[in-house]
This record gives C-alpha cells, structure tokens and sequence, in this order.
C-alpha cells in the first residue's frame, strides 16, 4: 500500500537535513566558544570580571538559575527573559566572551538541576551562543568591542550608541528565534503552538528587556554591589512568562478529562514521526470510540455521561504501554499515540488490549454498566506519512471496526473510500447512476425439481477508462460514501423495470435485490418500496429483498420496524450471507425472512471439508425446523449439487446453473426452460437458444 505524505517539497528537504542540524549547531556554537576564550587567553585577558562585579554578576546568575529551577526551566522552549537580559548587558560592558559564560553557566546550571532535558538544553545553549556572537558582530560593525580589559563606559554614551545598542538586541533576537524555529519545527514546517506562542511572547517580552541591559550595564559601573538587586523584576518578567506558558498549555487539555486534546495529538504526533524517521522505526497511532455511548447520555443524563468518561480516561491512563500517550478528541472519542511499534500486528495487540480494558464494567452510584469500544490502528510508514494523514486513515479503520462489529481493525487502503483514486471512482459513479450507464445481470436460483426459483438482481459497472469495475469494489465505495441509497433505488427501479417488462411477456419469476442496513434504516424505505411496486404495477410476491445480519446491529427496533413494514406489504425477505457474521437464534427468530441463504463459503468445500458439510447440514435442519426455505450459494459442479439435494437443500445458485447474464440473455435462458424447467449437462440441458420462440407459460408454478 502506498503511504501519503502531506508535506510540501521543502518540508521533504528539512526532513532529510533536520536530524542533523542540532548537532551541528551545538558544535559550531562549541568552536565559536572555544575560539572566543583562546583568542582571550592568547591575549592575556581574563574571561571574566573579577571584583566586586563579577561576584555581584555571579550572585544575580545564581538567583536567577535558582528561579528557573524552581519553576521548571526545562519545559521552556527558547531562552528566559532574564538570561538575555543579563548576557546582554554583559556583552555590552565586556563583550561577549563574559557573555557566552553568563549564557552557558545559566544552560548548565539548570541543566544539571534537570537531567533528564540535557540534549534540549545543549541545544538552547548553542542557540545562546550563536546569537550572543552575532550580536558581537553587530556592535563591531559600529566599531564597538568591549572587553574585561578595556570594558564599556556608559558614563560616555550619548544617543549615538543607541542604534548599535538596539541593532545588536535584535541581532540576538533574531538569530535565536529563528534557530529555535528551524531546530524545534517538525517536518510540517511549523513549532509546536506552545513553543510557537512561547518565541511571540518572548519576542515582545525581549524588547522590552532591551531596556533592562543598559540599565544594568549603569548599575554595575557605577554601584555593583546593587546588581542582585535586578533578580527582582528579572524575576518578575520569567514569572509572567511562566504563567502565559502555562495558560498555553491549558489550551492543549481536554478541561473534563485532564487529558491532552487534538490539537496537541497532531504536534506530539508530528514530533514521533520526526523521531521515527531519524532511527528507522514505526510509530502508530489507535483511534479508540465508544460504542453507543449516547444512548447513555440519553438514558442517564450529560452528567453521568461525564462522570463516565472521567472513568474511562483514568482507565485508559492505567492500561497505556510504557511511552504511549493518551489524549480525548472529543466526544467518546479517545487516541494513543505509540510513538515507537515493533510492527503492524505488535500495534494492533496493543489495540486490543486497550479495548479490552476499557470493556470492563464500569460503576456509576451502584449501577454497573459495560461499555463496548471499538478501535482503528494506523501505522508510520505504512498507511501514512504525517500527523494529519495517519489520524485520518486511524479514523478510516475505526468506522470500519465499528461498521464490521471486530473490536480492532489496522488501516486498510482498499476499504478506504477516501483515497484520490476511490474519490475519483466515486464522482464516475454518481454520473453513471445518473446516465444509466450501471447495469443488472441476473443470476437464476432454482430447485432440485428444474423448477426456476427467481432471480437474483447483481449490479455490474463497465467503466469508460477503467473497464469492469468490480462490484465489490465500488458497493463499498457507495457505502462509505452515503451513496447507497441513490445506488439502491436505482438497483430497485432497474428491477422492477425488467419484471414489469418480463410479466408483460408472460413471464412470471421473481426478482431478489440487495438491500444494505442503511438502506433499513433510512425513514421510509417500506413505503418507497410499495410505492415503486405500485408505479410497475408489480405485484408484492415477484420482489424479494436480500438482508444481512449486520441490519439489527445498529438500530434493532427501527430495523424491525421497517423489515415488518415490508412484509406487511407482502414484500418476501431473504437472510443473505448466513454463518459468516453474527448468526444467531435470536437473530433468526427477530427477523421475518421467508428464506435463508446458505454463504458459498461454506458450499464451496462442502464435498471435500467434514467440517463445512456438517454446518451446512445443521444450519439446514435448523432453517427447516424454523419453516425457511434454504438456498445454497457458489454450486458449481454436480458434485456439491448433489451432496445438497442429498442433505434436503431447497434450491441452488451458481455457476453449475448460469453465471449472471445481461437481460436479453436471462430472458432466453428463461425462455428455454419454461415448460421442462433446468437440467444439468449430464441429463441433457436445453440450449440456451432452444424455446425462445414457444408460447409463453409461466415459469414458476
């Protein structure tokens, strides 16, 4: 399958130079370093100011490193206030060596207090230094290069010094943040939205600390022991920033649940495929939905619909694999991101386990309640290669677990409808419906005795470009897509067309067409039906609609209703697709079928598995039992249709009878066999010419 990726070219390009770029920031910023404090030593300066400055300097550090501790420097992105301000200042009275170890004293300090963000913080660190020595630049480009030797004299300055003074901060402001961006963007081309307000904040915030380093630069030429006095509005600025942080970051929670929202799933997603990429590994993420969780809410009320949903967050929480990471869409809807996943399946057991745990029962004020959930697994690299697209196809797999009732389903991209290709498809679609261009074949059920039973009504499509459309392939479409009504009546006004025209002819067999659940489940489908039946002036008994289990799964009551409907009409149901998905007793007695229709799964290795002769032989005896007619899907050969005439099989569909055919092709086949009925080769079959010109008779008696 081929993956997605929603990143534009030069996104493609950082991607394959991100992974590197850190490191080779934080060594250019190591050699500049390293230069700066040879060519000082070379020179016989000191690197830092001794005297009561540099112990007043080195007090306010420690005041100021102590704060960032206190709050939590390592969740900062970006530099502080405060430190630019002082390394400013510095840069400005003994240029930058001095200020490069202001700057780094600060990263290592908080960095060891911090152990677990060291990487980050080397990386913050070379941030520093490079912007602090493009700031130097800066004040050399005016002729300004202070040193502890010859440091500034801001008892001279005049208004002239102000352009090198605010060129050299925005020099700093600008190589930084820009750093930050290039370093900290994911592959989207885009920050984080915390880091994103976080260089806005700072910014604004570090241009008003422009004023704060002159400032300093007075203080400690004039009165330098007052300098750990500035630890206080140094302080008070980080503090707001801290707190704006922190108000960010309540934006990414979900306020019930605690948990991160969507918008922090996309950027948290973003950095795993990033990280992902770099080691060559997987990442996945499971979309998790409730089932039928608004029946609750409507039941018991919004709030116990909360109280619930605070339950099933700090269970999800309990049940997470070790690094996983859980988040709330919205609604009942939940996500884990995995940012590491051994492979595909290894994914889909972490799913099922999460399902499983979340299927527990539940107490709320002594009423114990069960919850179903369902879940859809993507995986990176291959359903999706960026954040937005692996939350779709996640999304993609989770309706299709829903839909098929399995609890987990991994992303598949031919049930996915959403494709370019399948959108395409689509729009062919909707225009061939409209032009008529979608055919019928036809396909006879007939019973042991040659007597023809029906027909049954299967869509076929012939493409422009694309020739023979598969009919499974564009039905799922129609499903998925909301156009199987459309389809449906379509299929229904086709059959009943040819019946009326088959009648007319004196030829009397009934039509089968499919009909899906939400086909059921759409308000007045009954009455539509009877109303086309009435426009052909076909009778009820010559229609006979084909369900699935899958009709009572969704909305049972209103699926009964509209089945009773039916019937009421006296429109004949048939059971399609028995024993391959939720058959059961109680569905049987619930749904008011006349007939049942055995899966030519189960009919194709009749005569050679044990096994699948032995359901079909109980799935017969129980049907009869139940007074229903049983039809056999997928004969094909004089074998199998012995075995189930054997076995007390009602009727017979399949190649072995005739493959689907056009309808002129159907009404000679029918024409043939209207008075001596159907007969395999081996006991002399009629042509499929022979009989065309008799007089017509009816075909079922």
């Amino acid at each position: 399958m081929e993956p997605t990726d929603s990143a534009a070219p030069a996104s493609r390009l950082r991607r394959l130079v991100m992974p590197a770029l850190p490191a080779a920031v934080v060594l250019t910023a190591a050699l500049v370093f390293v230069t700066g404090v040879i060519m000082t030593i070379g020179a016989g300066a000191a690197l830092f100011p001794r005297g009561a400055v540099g112990w007043s300097l080195a007090v306010l550090t420690g005041v100021i490193v102590g704060h960032l501790v206190a709050i939590g420097r390592d969740r900062w992105s970006g530099g502080t206030g405060s430190g630019a301000a002082l390394a400013l200042a510095v840069l400005l009275l003994y240029g930058w060596v001095p200020a490069l170890l202001i700057s780094l004293s600060v990263v290592v300090l908080v960095g060891a207090a911090r152990r677990q963000r060291w990487r980050q913080a080397a990386v913050h660190g070379a941030i520093d230094v490079l912007g602090l020595g493009a700031a130097a630049l800066g004040l050399a480009a005016f002729g300004i290069t202070p040193s502890v030797a010859d440091p500034g004299r801001p008892g001279e300055w005049d208004l002239s010094v102000l352009p090198p003074i605010l060129g050299s901060a925005l020099v700093y402001l600008a190589v930084t943040r820009a750093l930050l961006w290039f370093l900290m963007g994911s592959r989207n081309g885009r920050l984080p939205s915390i880091a994103r307000r976080a260089v806005t904040r700072q910014a604004l915030v570090g241009i008003a600390l422009v004023g704060i380093a002159p400032l300093i630069v007075v203080v400690a030429e004039h009165s330098p022991l007052l300098l750990p006095l500035f630890a206080v509005p140094l302080i008070a600025l980080d503090s707001t920033l801290w707190i704006a942080r922190a108000r960010a970051e309540e934006q990414l929670r979900d306020p019930l649940t605690g948990l991160p929202n969507r918008q922090w799933l996309l950027e948290r997603t973003w950095s795993a495929l990033d990280d992902a990429e770099r080691v060559g590994s997987r990442a996945a993420l499971v979309l998790i939905d409730l089932d039928r969780f608004r029946s609750v809410n409507d039941t018991l009320g919004h709030l116990a619909g909360d109280r619930l949903l605070l339950q099933i967050a700090e269970r999800l929480r309990h049940a997470l694999p070790r690094g996983a990471e859980a988040a709330r869409l919205g609604g009942d809807e939940f996500a884990v991101l995995l940012p590491t996943a051994d492979s595909l399946t290894s994914a889909q057991r972490v799913a099922r386990s999460l399902v499983a745990a979340l299927g527990s029962p539940l107490d709320l004020d002594g009423l114990t309640l069960v919850l179903e959930a369902s879940a859809g697994v993507a995986v990176y690299p291959d359903h999706a290669l960026d954040a937005e697209g692996l939350l779709r196809r996640a999304d993609v797999a989770m309706y299709q677990a829903k839909r098929d009732r399995s609890g987990v389903e991994v992303y598949e991209a031919k049930r996915d409808g959403n494709t370019p290709d399948r959108l395409g498809l689509l729009g062919d679609l909707r225009r061939a419906l409209d032009a008529g261009e979608v055919e019928l074949h036809y396909q006879p059920k007939v019973r042991f005795d040659g007597q023809v039973a029906g027909l049954e009504a299967l869509v076929r499509w012939v493409h422009p470009d694309r020739g023979r459309v598969p009919p499974d392939e564009f039905i799922a479409i129609a499903e998925s897509s909301g156009l199987m009504p459309r389809l449906t009546e379509y299929v229904l006004e086709t059959a009943l067309g040819q019946v009326a025209r088959w009648r007319a002819d004196g030829l009397e067999v009934p039509v089968a067409v499919n009909v899906s659940p939400r086909d059921v489940h759409t308000p007045g489908f009954a009455g539509a039906v009877a109303a086309r039946l009435a426009r052909h002036q076909v009778p009820p008994g010559a229609l006979q609609l084909e369900i699935t289990e899958h009709v009572l799964l969704e909305d049972p009551q209103r699926a009964a209703d509209t089945l009773n409907g039916l019937t009421g009409h006296g429109v004949k149901m048939s059971l399609d697709d028995f024993g391959t998905g939720y058959s059961s007793l109680v569905h049987l007695r619930r749904l008011p079928v006349s007939e049942l229709k055995i899966d030519r799964s189960f009919v194709a290795r009749l005569a050679v598995d044990t096994e699948d002769a032995e359901i079909v032989r109980c799935t017969l005896d129980l049907a009869h039992s139940l007074g229903l007619l049983v039809v056999a899907e997928g004969v094909e050969d004089d074998e199998t249709w012995e075995r189930l005439r054997d076995l007390g099989c009602d009727a017979v569909q399949g190649w072995l009878v005739a493959a689907a055919m056009p309808p002129d092709e159907t009404t000679a086949w029918l024409r043939a066999r209207e008075h001596g009925g159907w007969r395999r080769e081996s006991e002399g079959a009629p042509s499929d010419s022979e009989g065309a010109d008799r007089a017509s008779g009816q075909v079922v008696k």
